[in-house]
């Protein structure tokens, strides 16, 4: 993030919703002292912390004092720095679901006007359950505190709505006290530099769009992997699973941005219709074609470098006879003229090998193929677009082996985000908050986008509950997932790319 090109966000005042939560320790905190300490927060500020536990201003900074020690990624922070940030926090302790209680939300936002003059722009940031999206929404809109003097922003984690009908609902409650513009619905992986990266990867490289589509690439795919279990989150992770947790939101949001067309220009309008396009050209998956293009899985028990590891179902706060799918692979077709026949390959899970997200670009093969022969996977060029970890993106090319004849060998050529020594790598919550103190929502969805994502998965969601047919395969927990989803890739000579935790290096049996 250049800060000599950034503008400062006008004077304001953020809300957080749920603040005493584990989100609002890890990420929202700890992103906010970073911008401030790169400038980069209004001249005058100050957050508001709610929830229903009762601290004061002075016990609520001694707590986020603690979690910025305790889990900022800037190692140079003083106690000085931490503690001239914290005076900016003040709490108010209520229940977010009581309406009556909102009137002292706005006494004391009042309040914190008076004293820095920020024009009665705010934004609140519900840190919370959804569940309580639509009654706090409506109680700020009850209370007059949507619309009135300045501007208001709603901030809303995922998932936003559990299938079609609930985001439908989700987003006709929100659009009766809100504009579409007022509203944020961040998805942290759009924050995520290598992810917008893609973007300027793709509209800035005359070597690369003119190549970025059907005639020159064979098929994408897009892996998003866990090295983890569920842990602790077993009671939330079983009532939602790896469709609703990681491919509704985060999988189909890098599809939109690797299929989209170019944007009229920068704005956040031009660059989400164009992601919107992609939504609605997804080629419905037919209820009677999932189980052809779709495979569903659960880890079980297994040693990983020696060390036992439990199953899905033994998880504590899963039902022993969960259905709940920890991995998923879909293929799928986008049906408009740059992508007409590209097959593009998702998927997602827990448990599997190394933690890793990347995007990958398989190019067709020549023509005429003149040299050592190779199977598909092998003979074609690959672009990675590596979202995490180790950073960056990687050519594969075929180089001539020295010595008689003509035997090629793969090689690479390869820029790491770490070599990048003298840039900071901003945090996807440090880019994502101050995009909304801004006022850009480029990196955030947008309601008929988020519908359009769901519509596409509903034929999955109501096979894979209702389908007896379709099986949920186990896999041994640390391998990558079930080997029929192989199966779902056209070329039997090719597979999925298995990355390890370095960019450069790939093989299913590599070091990780």
């Amino acid at each position: 993030m250049n800060n000599s090109e950034m503008k400062k966000p006008e004077n304001q005042i953020l809300v957080i919703f749920g603040a005493s939560g584990d989100l609002s320790q890890r990420k929202l905190i700890p992103a906010l002292i970073d911008l401030y300490l790169q400038g980069l927060m209004p001249e005058k500020f100050a957050i508001l912390g709610i929830s229903r536990t009762k601290y004061t201003n002075e016990s609520f900074r001694e707590l986020m004092a603690d979690s910025i020690k305790k889990y900022a990624e800037n190692d140079t922070l003083t106690d000085h720095q931490i503690k001239n940030f914290v005076e900016n926090l003040y709490y108010l302790p209520i229940n977010p679901a009581d309406l009556s209680d909102y009137q002292k939300v706005e006494n004391k936002l009042n309040e914190l006007n008076q004293l820095l003059k920020v024009n009665y722009n705010y934004i609140y940031y519900l840190s919370t359950p959804p569940s309580l999206y639509e009654n706090i929404s409506k109680n700020l809109a009850e209370q007059g505190l949507n619309n009135s003097n300045g501007w208001k922003r709603l901030i809303i984690e995922k998932p936003f709505g559990y299938d079609l009908k609930s985001a439908i609902d989700l987003n006709n409650n929100l659009l009766m006290n809100y504009k579409e513009d007022q509203l944020y619905r961040i998805d942290h992986y759009l924050g995520k530099e290598t992810v917008q990266n893609v973007l300027v990867t793709r509209f800035s490289n005359g070597i690369f769009e003119p190549l970025w589509n059907r005639n020159f690439i064979d098929h994408i795919e897009i892996t998003s992997s866990e090295s983890l279990g569920v842990g602790s989150r077993g009671g939330y992770y079983d009532k939602s699973g790896a469709l609703r947790d990681m491919v509704q939101n985060h999988l189909l949001q890098m599809v939109g941005l690797v299929a989209m067309e170019p944007p009229s220009s920068l704005d956040s309008r031009a660059i989400r219709n164009e992601t919107l396009k992609v939504f609605q050209s997804l080629r419905p998956i037919k209820y009677d074609e999932v189980n052809k293009l779709t495979v569903r899985g659960q880890y079980v028990a297994s040693k990983i470098r020696g060390e036992a590891v439990s199953g899905y179902r033994e998880e504590k706060g899963v039902d022993p006879n969960s259905k709940t799918e920890t991995y998923a692979a879909i293929k799928f077709y986008i049906d408009n003229w740059r992508w007409g026949g590209v097959p593009f390959y998702i998927r997602t899970g827990k448990r599997l090998p190394t933690k890793v997200t990347e995007i990958v670009i398989h190019f067709k093969q020549t023509p005429h193929y003149l040299f050592t022969k190779k199977n598909g996977s092998q003979a074609c060029n690959k672009l990675i677009i590596r979202i995490q970890p180790d950073e960056g993106i990687l050519l594969k090319f075929g180089m001539k082996v020295p010595g008689a004849g003509f035997n090629v060998h793969n090689v690479n050529m390869d820029f790491h985000y770490s070599e990048l020594s003298n840039i900071k790598l901003p945090t996807a919550y440090e880019r994502l908050l101050l995009d909304a103190m801004l006022g850009d929502s480029t990196l955030y969805a947008r309601g008929d986008a988020v519908e359009e994502a769901w519509k596409f998965l509903s034929p999955i969601q109501d096979a894979w509950a209702n389908d007896e047919s379709i099986k949920m395969y186990g896999y041994p927990a640390g391998t990558w997932g079930p080997e029929f989803a192989d199966d779902l890739i056209e070329d039997k000579n090719t597979t999925w790319r298995y990355p390890c935790k370095n960019l450069a290096d790939d093989g299913k049996y590599c070091e990780l």
